[in-house]
């Protein structure tokens, strides 16, 4: 959570020094005063990749730089600036060789891909980086509407209104801040056990290659509310409609929303494959993975090739049974 935190002197909700208005009622936020950078920390050894744009602190033991996420070696070092400082960061809980074994285990996975992928596929590039996010938490009261299929006795519709209200509460809603890897990298590695965070000083960052924070808590902020929303809309059909759902609609009040930037632990890794290079990500905490992998046409084409031919043997079926 910032430093820099007000509340709105209408609804109460906590403002950052970044926010215009209130997020929860619209209100104009109070003018912060003018320096208001104490949540800002300096970062040495700063590159930006001239590739895919991705501003990093390296090891400093590093000699050899290539930037993690597209493996471009054409870095520019940036002199010293300000910028956002974590909270608290996840240490690393896998080695490579573990990190590499998730890897392995998840090329064998899938039908269409190739049958030699996992023996095949050569690892050339791979970085143990600390990945920025924001951990949101908030409470929620919801008022809701749907429509349940399990209806009273002698009822003569198929569909039954039900209507309630819901309290609940979130800690450790992950937003993704990094610039180089897409919100849907950054979510499929979650989640992260947040009660292992330790404080800053208590890992060795100077010696480490970490992505600096590229989305504002502001950019965050409507997708922390959207998670909090698909949260309390799965929360209440589960909980309170019985049999199928149709039509659940929810209004949520967020309260008390909070949040604080952190850095967790991802191997990147490139993989080739017949002369095609694949990125693949490893969980450094809990091994969860996720990436891209080629298929295999010809199983596409035999698969295609059976169903043409079962469709080919019904047609003929029908006509003999017709003639």
């Amino acid at each position: 959570m910032s430093d820099l935190l007000d509340k709105c002197e209408v609804c109460g909700a906590l403002i950052d020094e970044e926010d215009l208005f209130c997020a929860n009622c619209g209100t104009a936020a109070p003018h912060p005063p003018q320096d208001t950078d104490r949540s800002a920390n300096v970062w040495t050894h700063s590159f930006q990749c001239g590739g895919c744009g991705a501003s990093m602190s390296y090891d400093a033991s590093a000699r050899a730089l290539a930037c993690p996420f597209c493996g471009q070696q054409r870095l520019q070092e940036r002199p010293d600036t300000r910028s956002l400082s974590p909270r608290r960061v996840v240490p690393f809980a896998l080695d490579q060789n573990a990190a590499v074994a998730r890897l392995r285990k998840w090329l064998g996975r899938g039908f269409w891909r190739p049958g030699d992928l996992s023996s095949a596929a050569v690892v050339h590039r791979m970085a143990a980086v600390y990945v920025p996010y924001w951990s949101f938490s908030a409470r929620t009261h919801t008022y809701w509407t749907a429509d349940s299929s399990r209806t009273p006795p002698g009822a003569r519709a198929s569909w039954y209104p039900l209507w309630g209200e819901h309290r609940g509460e979130y800690r450790g809603l992950l937003i993704g801040a990094s610039g180089a890897l897409s919100p849907a990298e950054t979510h499929a590695i979650c989640p992260f056990d947040l009660a292992r965070a330790v404080k800053p000083d208590e890992v060795d960052l100077e010696n480490a290659t970490l992505e600096q924070f590229r989305v504002q808590r502001k950019y965050a902020r409507p997708l922390a509310r959207a998670g909090i929303e698909q949260l309390e809309r799965q929360t209440c059909q589960s909980r309170y409609v019985p049999g199928s759902c149709r039509n659940m609609k929810v209004n949520v009040r967020v309260e008390g929303q909070t949040s604080e930037p952190i850095l967790l632990p991802v191997w990147i890794m490139a993989y080739r494959y017949r002369d095609q290079t694949y990125r693949f990500l490893v969980n450094g905490q809990t091994g969860k993975a996720t990436g891209k992998a080629p298929i295999s046409y010809k199983k596409i084409a035999l698969a295609v090739g059976i169903a043409l031919a079962l469709l080919a043997g019904l047609v003929l079926v029908r006509a003999a049974a017709g003639g």
